[in-house]
């Protein structure tokens, strides 16, 4: 008997007769890996490509639910063309999401898109409506009974061959037909993309002014380290100012072994406080405030202070020791040694940190570290606090943020994480995938209209807006960049212009309303740094741009445009020291325009071309520009429009752009 030479086959799975191909799902962050980001109040736009052989029409339908609820809501998306589908759905709630994309081959659809073509080219179709009454009689048969009844009574019409062609046709075609037979759609031969994950956040997670406060410099008296309640004192000033978070350096016990002098010196006085980053001293580690500042009881008054001024507060989280902390003694295995035996202090040649001891995250007993990590953390949660910024999370592993942030925010959606990490792109950027809801960026070293354009349409044009959420401090207590040492006010208010509008999250460190601008040498450090002595402030010293903030931060409140980075865009002029760009709401209800001159030092003057159209204003229309900066208001016309900024007067200006509105009564106005 002869052999078969071919091998036995196995049967095709079922998945195989799927029909219906979905990709390329956007936003989608590595391909669904990590959730995109949202606050209540957004939109998600989805698109994808969705196709199958042949000429079948699809039905295509975006799905999305909260994480925890049980069913499906459903929205029909739009055939772009190209086979690419889009639809939108609304964020309403703080609670993770999920969507997907799923279709089908929607077979009454392309009876009827066959039907309404043949009978259009005048051709028999008596075959054709045969095929559609079976259809329509097989649905009927599940169908609700007020959609049975209309279901079999056009099933009837359609076989009925003693009846009109053409009153047949009209019956196949109906609308309300349609609709009941996708009521009703066959999904077996279905294709569901897998669902991908949306971590929504407070809205101060997406819209927020920040300023950084020590508390030791309240102090109303020389020598003395200020107090918490020395601090309520300074609540209406940053209140005034327009802020909504107030954040705090380290609050806890300072280490006094290698404690670090005035400007870094490694011999301190006697009289010396340290840095807030040395933590840890017999008074208690991180779970403990530090003795000069008050107790716990007073810490909670100035939270609820700060929240009767509508001011939410932030902890900074540094996890490493001083010498001096309870966790050396107590943990010793928690930490790094050198083969001698002694702890290893923290460097980053050629600066060494004496005072600090980095914790060692590959331990044998880094199970029992994250625990006493994450205790940190609730503790502080325990007294109110919900923001935190933490202090270089890139030296610290990645899976460990993903641990932490992702169990405290499953049952606290209300905490924000501000991650502070000048670091490389891929690790600030994974920061941030792995749960990170704001960072820090490289904003302060983005100077020239080049560098600035770019870096921003990197944030905003590209995936990386859907995971990651910048946040401009224009300063901090590390950073005095080169541009506010040397450029004077008007360089303080160009950056603050710019960190204010570009990123619908900014912050500034305290002094900065005072144009504080004296580094040491060469370097980027502030002279008599904070961080390593108290520094008393006359608040209302002349020049101080206490006003000038305030106004700012009005205008981000009143500009719902400004609430929001997706719609950035830079619009060209023949000046590269002027730097023009806009933000607007989707609906072009709020449009702003922000113009910059760059150089703080000079005039500049230029032509600017704005692509008027796209805010619905025709090519030779004549609108109305308000500065709210200058409070000016200026007559527009067509896309090329003239700017001169004098950094003596307005380095910066902030338009609203206004539409010319006719009334009934022939009479203009702008709006």
């Amino acid at each position: 008997m002869k052999q078969n030479p071919h091998p036995t086959l196995a049967p095709p799975g079922a998945d195989l007769g799927r029909r219906v191909w979905i990709k390329n799902i956007r936003p989608a962050v590595d391909n669904g890996r990590y959730p995109i980001k949202r606050t209540p109040g957004e939109e998600v736009r989805v698109s994808a490509d969705v196709f199958a052989d042949g000429h079948d029409v699809l039905a295509v339908m975006l799905r999305y639910r909260p994480t925890a609820a049980e069913k499906w809501r459903e929205v029909p998306m739009a055939f772009l063309g190209n086979d690419r589908w889009r639809a939108s759905f609304a964020i309403t709630s703080l609670e993770p999401y999920c969507y997907s994309v799923i279709g089908w081959v929607d077979f009454f659809a392309t009876w009827q898109h066959d039907l309404r073509k043949k009978a259009g080219l005048g051709q028999e179709v008596g075959s054709e409506l045969l095929e559609g009454a079976a259809m329509v009689a097989q649905i009927a048969d599940r169908a609700a009974d007020q959609d049975r009844t209309l279901l079999v009574d056009h099933a009837a019409l359609l076989a009925d061959q003693q009846q009109p062609v053409a009153l047949r046709i009209e019956a196949g075609l109906a609308p309300d037909l349609q609709s009941v037979m996708d009521r009703y759609a066959d999904r077996q031969g279905a294709t569901e993309h897998p669902a991908l994950a949306v971590d929504v956040d407070p809205i101060h997670a997406r819209f927020s002014a920040w300023y950084e406060l020590f508390p030791r410099s309240a102090t109303t008296e020389p020598g003395r380290s200020g107090t918490f309640r020395d601090a309520e004192g300074l609540l209406p000033h940053v209140a005034r100012m327009g802020f909504d978070i107030l954040y705090l350096p380290p609050i806890h016990p300072i280490g006094r072994t290698h404690r670090k002098g005035q400007n870094n010196s490694r011999a301190a006085g006697p009289d010396d406080p340290g840095s807030p980053w040395a933590i840890g001293a017999a008074e208690g580690g991180h779970d403990s405030i530090h003795p000069d500042l008050g107790t716990l009881e007073d810490f909670h008054h100035f939270v609820e202070a700060a929240h009767t001024q509508g001011l939410m507060v932030a902890l900074d989280i540094a996890f490493q020791c001083s010498p001096d902390h309870p966790w050396v003694k107590e943990h010793p295995e928690w930490f790094r040694h050198r083969p001698d035996g002694t702890i290893k202090y923290a460097e980053n040649p050629p600066k060494k940190y004496e005072d600090i001891y980095p914790l060692d995250f590959d331990c044998q007993e880094w199970r029992e570290l994250w625990q006493a990590l994450a205790a940190i953390v609730l503790f502080w949660m325990d007294q109110g606090i919900t923001i935190f910024r933490v202090d270089n999370p890139h030296t610290k592993p990645l899976r460990f943020w993903a641990w932490l942030i992702g169990r405290i925010r499953a049952a606290r959606p209300e905490v924000i994480f501000l991650a502070e990490a000048f670091t490389r792109p891929t690790v600030m950027y994974t920061l941030a995938k792995v749960g990170f809801n704001q960072s820090y960026t490289y904003f302060t070293w983005r100077n020239t209209g080049l560098e600035i354009s770019q870096y921003l349409s990197e944030l905003t044009r590209s995936e990386v807006r859907e995971f990651f959420r910048p946040n401009f401090f224009v300063n901090t207590p590390d950073i005095l960049p080169e541009y506010l040492q040397f450029g004077g006010r008007p360089a303080f208010i160009v950056r603050l212009v710019l960190a204010a509008t570009l990123s619908s999250c900014y912050g500034v460190y305290s002094g900065f309303e005072l144009c504080e601008a004296e580094a040491l040498p060469g370097t980027e450090e502030y002279r008599d740094s904070e961080k390593f002595q108290i520094r008393r402030r006359e608040w209302d010293r002349p020049g101080n741009l206490t006003e000038h903030i305030r106004l700012v931060n009005r205008i981000r409140r009143e500009n719902p445009a400004l609430a929001h980075n997706f719609h950035l865009r830079f619009y060209p002029v023949d000046n590269e020291q002027i730097l023009c760009y806009g933000k607007t709401t989707p609906d072009n209800s709020n449009i702003i325009l922000v113009a910059v001159n760059l150089d703080p030092h000079h005039a500049h003057q230029g032509w600017l071309e704005l692509p008027v159209g796209e805010f619905g204003i025709a090519e030779n229309e004549v609108y109305q520009v308000h500065d709210l900066l200058g409070a000016g208001r200026y007559l527009w016309q067509g896309p090329r429009n003239y700017l001169r900024l004098d950094p003596a007067s307005s380095p910066a200006q902030i338009f609203l752009v206004r539409r010319r509105i006719r009334t009934e009564q022939d009479f203009d106005y702008f709006m």
